[in-house]
């Protein structure tokens, strides 16, 4: 059995954060959603367009994405089981991110839009051909 995992009660695998199979789903929708690699991620991240979008709480320091964007590339770089119930739950936070925001798409090329700048701090370039 992976590391991490135990048997509850009934004889079906959970991880230290909850049901192992939801874990392996989320890490499934999460890897989806975050299209960009993480060196690309850690590239755009450094550009003023990936500093100028989002929500700032207020204040004019780094926005929510940006910070996320961060987090992300840590994320990317861990194995499924070093996976601490705070990461299921932010990679939980961007695949919502991501899909509401997809949802919202203008019209026309929004290549260079706040919308996919912002997108792009969530690891998720909605250019990016699979």
């Amino acid at each position: 059995m992976a590391t991490g995992t135990k048997t509850n009660a009934n004889g079906s695998a959970r991880s230290r954060h909850g049901d192992a199979s939801e874990t392996r789903e989320v890490v499934r929708d999460f890897k989806k959603a975050v299209n960009m690699t993480p060196s690309r991620l850690v590239h755009w991240l450094e550009t003023d367009d990936s500093r100028a979008v989002g929500f700032k709480g207020g204040g004019t320091g780094e926005s929510v994405g940006h910070r996320s964007g961060r987090r992300i590339v840590r994320l990317l770089g861990k194995s499924q089981d070093d996976l601490t119930s705070g990461d299921i739950a932010h990679m939980r936070k961007v695949v919502g991110y991501v899909h509401r925001h997809m949802a919202q798409r203008p019209e026309g090329d929004v290549r260079d839009t706040a919308w996919r700048h912002s997108l792009m701090n969530w690891g998720h370039d909605p250019l990016h051909k699979a």
